[in-house]
């Protein structure tokens, strides 16, 4: 059986040192490189083979969830396990996004470790227990549940979600331009959103369109 190929890359060396330490026994892999910052990977991925990256989300050149995605588009073929200290909801949930296969706290134990590695290795997205807890958490706007629109909000999202200008939507339903941009700004805040293609992202999440 051929080992998986996998190298570390954290900042700290202390993680490095421990994870070569609780893989070393590991019939199913072989660690061959760990480096502490983004460059060091890149180098060693431009000419040699990968199966698995354990990575670190903070590094000291460019952020462990922007390497992610740099790796996934030059090396699709290569699985990528994040570990971090890093509990963020939004954190983790990018960097599956950026193509990860799964994310596990530092503080997992080794049984999580493997069980993760040979889920990700056959595709599968994997999450330590913690960070399952994390990710299955309600997030304020679904806590807080849909906004409440009017008759006329709704109109006037359906017609913005369909490309509609203020000016269009405004001779459509026999409004004035003023009174629809009122319309949009009270539809931007009751979403809790910065600009219209995010309140449209948050009207389909919220199955209002």
């Amino acid at each position: 059986m051929n080992k998986l190929l996998t190298v570390i890359v954290d900042d700290h060396p202390i993680v490095i040192e421990g994870l070569k330490t609780l893989l070393k026994n590991e019939d199913n892999l072989e660690i061959v490189g760990s480096f502490s910052n983004a460059a060091q990977l890149l180098s060693y991925l431009s000419g040699n083979p990968v199966n698995l990256i354990l990575l670190d989300v903070t590094l000291p050149d460019i952020g462990g969830m922007e390497l992610c995605k740099m790796v996934k588009e030059k090396f699709p073929d290569t699985t990528i396990l994040i570990i971090s200290n890093h509990t963020e909801r939004s954190i983790i949930m990018q960097t599956i996004q950026n193509g990860a296969s799964g994310y596990l706290l530092k503080n997992s134990s080794l049984e999580e470790l493997r069980q993760c590695i040979t889920g990700a290795i056959k595709g599968t997205i994997c999450y330590s227990k913690e960070v399952v807890e994390i990710i299955s958490r309600p997030t304020k706007n679904q806590l807080r549940g849909a906004p409440q629109l009017t008759r006329r909000e709704k109109q006037v999202l359906s017609l913005l979600a369909q490309g509609k200008t203020s000016q269009n939507i405004a001779l459509e339903l026999f409004l004035s331009p003023l009174t629809v941009d009122t319309h949009r700004r009270n539809l931007i805040q009751k979403f809790e959103v910065k600009n219209v293609a995010e309140m449209i992202a948050a009207a389909h999440r919220e199955q209002l369109l």
